[in-house]
């Protein structure tokens, strides 16, 4: 273990200690500091902050995120950053109002309870857990592959009130280092370490903003995390939720979406099938040809009014996130995860 140094956040004047071989937002989360992030590899600019003092150095970062012209200027990523001084930090992204009413960083165990093929690419994971992971709806955990130190990022489909179990959706990719161990690796009974809660995928305290939820393929955990969440609180908002699919095989969960809808004041489902609608008139939902985008393009003409909510496949955060800049949604409206895949990581 490196040596310890003090990190001062501005303008929120918040203090973290952290040792020379943690990295700044991992030091952040143990202690109970919930500091913006997003995919915490590198690849994303969640944790853009700017250095006001101190030494400090960067694992490797995808240019993307943070390039030459910005690190020279003093720009960093929190999540590839280590300190070896005392440091002042100002953050570019924060909320005030999670910064430190999250949960922090808790290390559980907990047992296979059921694996569930939801369709040919989506598998369900329940776990048992012996104590409570302490989170919000909408957050991710990390689950460690067996026999390895490697993890993945998966969202729960459970919420906080659910206790005794969490619930991911997985996607299987080829090549996929842990969804390839839900088809011939692990069984009921067996062990997996999970490490969490991330993410800013939640319900902000004290709004009441219209939500409009999209999601597609595995996207589906985190919304359905926070429609349990809404039913279960008996929110009143206008809620819209689209769900972006290729073909009707694609669609799980219909049935309790619409329990859950029944529950709110006011509900409306809608699913977009960007290949093929052939057999979306017997669903019970409604079914609209083409990109969930365009879907919600045509549906939503007041998007600016409402919190977006949005997780799915990176390529259709980014056609969504370019929708909502398109329509003026304010960025403190817009909240995503936005996970990094190949095809040996299947997060």
């Amino acid at each position: 273990m490196g040596d310890k140094h003090r990190i001062s956040f501005e303008p929120v004047g918040v203090e973290i200690e952290v040792t020379e071989d943690e990295k700044i937002l991992d030091a952040a989360f143990r202690q109970g500091v919930h500091l913006m992030h997003g995919c915490r590899e590198g690849q994303c600019s969640a944790c853009k902050s700017y250095v006001l003092e101190g030494d400090l150095q960067m694992e490797r970062y995808s240019t993307f995120a943070c390039n030459d012209a910005e690190v020279e200027e003093g720009y960093l990523l929190l999540c590839r950053a280590h300190a070896y001084s005392d440091c002042t930090i100002e953050l570019l992204n924060f909320d005030e109002d999670e910064l430190l009413n999250s949960a922090p960083l808790q290390e559980i165990t907990a047992e296979v309870a059921e694996i569930v093929p939801h369709t040919h690419d989506i598998v369900g994971l329940r776990l048992a857990t012996a104590s409570p992971l302490e989170f919000k709806a909408g957050q991710y955990a990390e689950l460690t592959i067996p026999g390895t130190e490697e993890c993945r990022s998966f969202s729960m489909a459970t919420t906080p009130a659910t206790t005794g179990q969490l619930e991911f959706l997985i996607k299987k990719y080829p090549g996929g280092r842990f969804s390839a161990l839900l088809e011939n690796g692990l069984a009921v009974g067996d062990a997996l370490r999970l490490r969490g809660p991330y993410g800013n995928f939640t319900l902000k305290k004290g709004h009441v903003l219209p939500l409009v939820l999209l999601a597609g393929g595995a996207g589906m955990a985190p919304v359905l995390s926070l429609l349990r969440h809404l039913a279960e609180t008996g929110d009143s908002r206008r809620i819209r939720f689209y769900y972006g699919a290729r073909t009707v095989a694609d669609l799980f969960y219909l049935d309790e979406i619409r329990a859950l809808g029944g529950q709110l004041a006011d509900f409306g489902f809608v699913v977009a099938l960007s290949e093929s609608a052939d057999g979306s008139t017997d669903l019970g939902v409604v079914a609209e040809p083409g990109l969930v985008t365009d879907v919600v393009e045509a549906a939503e003409p007041e998007l600016h009014r409402s919190e977006v909510y949005l997780c799915g496949p990176p390529p259709m955060v980014d056609a969504a996130l370019d929708l909502a800049s398109r329509q003026g949604v304010p960025d403190d409206q817009v909240f995503y995860d936005k996970f990094t895949t190949s095809v040996s990581d299947d997060q």
